[in-house]
């Protein structure tokens, strides 16, 4: 991703300082990524009803924002499904964002398609998706997936970058003495091609997609606020309980169900403050346990109340 966002700035504007636009409530990295090469990190305006999802006029508004400050948009990254949220965006959505995207003049689109398998629908088709671009527009796309989450690998971080010739010339230029191959996901990635891929993902997509279903049910009965499309997680709104609790945000949310109650949850206080009040809850799991896991969270936020 570093290489990603400097290509995005020498290519782009070739502006030091250049922004990122990332959703309102993003994965941690995105956050901090780009600091690292120079470039600023743009939250995009979002409701939390509607998932923070993107909209091609906040895309045109950010842009302008950013002008009135001296700056430019190097790029917008497009996840889908989303993490840490799950919220998943049909393909004429992404895209209409990205054409209002380079439209609106910010100089490249990233679409982070890690997590596009695991889903009960078909993964994303990239030939037939580039077909809605022309081929100038294409030259401003960057596309990114991999092995580490559709095979349950979040140890083994294996991805590839699929963009223009020159965005990739500019990525294993500087690549070539900075990066250290992952032989052992190389390794992995090679044998589940071997085997075929969707195959060797089943194991990890079936049982996520039972769990998907059971936890929909589960979360419409209880009543909680939430956000649950496709991918990993679900995005659930406790605000009501940190409140009871005198929590100012869910950060000692985390600690304190691994603690008491056995499970983990990650805080959405850590992705950015619009996430205060929210939880990312993991249903990659079977199913029993993704219904077990869910009740231990509700006796958990219930006994914040006490």
């Amino acid at each position: 991703m570093i290489k990603i966002y400097q290509a995005m700035l020498a290519l782009g504007h070739g502006r030091p300082g250049a922004l990122i636009m990332v959703s309102r409530v993003p994965w941690i990295s995105y956050n901090w990524g780009p600091y690292g090469v120079g470039a600023n990190v743009l939250w995009a305006p979002g409701d939390p009803a509607q998932g923070w999802a993107y909209s091609e006029d906040a895309i045109r508004a950010s842009v302008k924002f950013a002008e009135s400050k001296g700056r430019k948009l190097a790029g917008l990254v497009i996840t889908n499904p989303d993490n840490p949220t799950g919220l998943t965006i049909p393909v004429e959505k992404q895209v209409s964002l990205a054409k209002a995207a380079l439209e609106a003049g910010v100089a490249f689109v990233l679409f982070d398609w890690m997590y596009h398998y695991v889903t009960d629908e078909s993964p994303m088709d990239l030939n037939s998706f580039l077909k809605y671009f022309s081929p100038e527009e294409r030259k401003r796309l960057i596309f990114l997936d991999g092995i580490t989450k559709s095979l349950g690998g979040s140890n083994i971080r294996n991805c590839h970058v699929i963009a223009d010739d020159s965005v990739i010339k500019f990525i294993v230029a500087r690549a070539s003495h900075g990066v250290i191959p992952p032989f052992y996901s190389l390794a992995v990635a090679m044998a589940a091609y071997e085997m075929g891929y969707l195959e060797a993902a089943k194991t990890i997509i079936e049982p996520t997609n039972a769990s998907r279903v059971v936890l929909r049910g589960l979360l419409e009965s209880c009543g909680m606020q939430h956000i649950i499309g496709k991918g990993y997680y679900a995005f659930i709104n406790v605000g009501e309980f940190l409140k009871a609790k005198g929590w100012a945000d869910s950060e000692p949310l985390g600690q304190y169900l691994a603690e008491n109650h056995g499970v983990a949850i990650v805080p959405g206080a850590f992705f950015s403050p619009f996430g205060a009040d929210w939880v990312r809850f993991s249903y990659a799991t079977p199913a029993e346990r993704t219904e077990g896991a869910f009740r231990r969270l509700v006796e958990g936020l219930e006994s914040l109340k006490k």
